[in-house]
């Protein structure tokens, strides 16, 4: 059995990409969100809005997209959505969410990790527009990604349009490693073969979603502006804020593809 646990220690480090030395940002980037407000698209404007979001959820000033769309003139705030780790970003992975009220906006927080997954029709009540706006880290377990397909699904079946705000790849657009999932395994972990580490943001996932594994919602995505592919998040000028507990710097995301191997072992991650 020893062997075994080795072997598979091995290999997982083995997916692990090369660390890297943060280094002092060279451009400012501008996430999806500061398009949007300062743009709004005609067709969207004057929506009842369904926000799916989290702590990350937030513009290059580190001011919150809920507090953004909740005080734009362009858009009604309904409702709040939050995926794992809750709408602020604090409960444990796996950790039951309740639903709740925010205490900010007083807006109703639906979550999206308790009693189901996805947006329900009685969630989506009143709702006229999705928008998702979530930092994700790059891997296919993350489970962001997921609550993302499933906002899509569910509002492709209510008959409303959802937009997904993006925001760069923390880990980078050039490098894609890893198996691709196969589609018997496909879970709340992983929902559509794609590489462990895809090199794309969730806008572009979001598009792949959509067009090649079907969910053929309404949707549009706002650009990251000024991300490129080689830029690591150290480069774009944004505040870091940790997309879940346990991912606390930039060098935890570029080795999460790998050690999260070690979630299925009783081995321990050291986070």
């Amino acid at each position: 059995m020893k062997p075994k646990i080795a072997l598979l220690a091995l290999l997982a480090l083995a997916c692990v990409p090369a660390a890297r030395t943060p280094s002092a940002a060279q451009q400012t980037v501008r996430p999806g969100v500061e398009s949007f407000l300062a743009r709004p698209p005609v067709a969207l404007a004057g929506k009842r809005v369904g926000l799916v979001t989290n702590h990350t959820g937030t513009d290059s000033r580190g001011r919150s997209t809920a507090d953004l769309l909740a005080a734009s003139p362009h858009f009604k705030l309904v409702a709040l959505f939050g995926p794992e780790h809750g709408i602020r970003g604090v409960a444990a992975a796996g950790d039951h969410v309740a639903s709740g009220r925010d205490d900010k906006t007083g807006l109703p927080v639906h979550s999206l990790y308790g009693a189901t997954r996805k947006p329900t029709p009685a969630m989506l009540e009143g709702v006229e527009l999705l928008v998702f706006d979530i930092q994700d880290v790059g891997a296919r377990p993350y489970t962001y990604i997921s609550t993302m397909a499933l906002a899509m699904q569910a509002a492709k079946e209510k008959g409303i349009p959802i937009v997904v705000l993006d925001r760069p790849n923390p880990i980078g657009g050039e490098v894609v490693e890893g198996g691709i999932l196969e589609p018997k395994f496909a879970s709340f972990v992983g929902m559509y073969p794609i590489p462990e580490r895809h090199g794309m943001t969730a806008g572009e996932l979001a598009r792949l979603f959509n067009q090649e594994f079907g969910i053929g919602a309404r949707l549009t995505v706002v650009p990251v502006e000024g991300w490129r592919r080689s830029m690591w998040f150290d480069r774009t000028g944004l505040p870091w804020v940790n997309p879940s507990p346990n991912i606390r710097r930039l060098e935890a995301a570029i080795h999460y593809p790998g050690t999260v191997f070690f979630e299925g072992t009783n081995l321990s991650e050291g986070r």
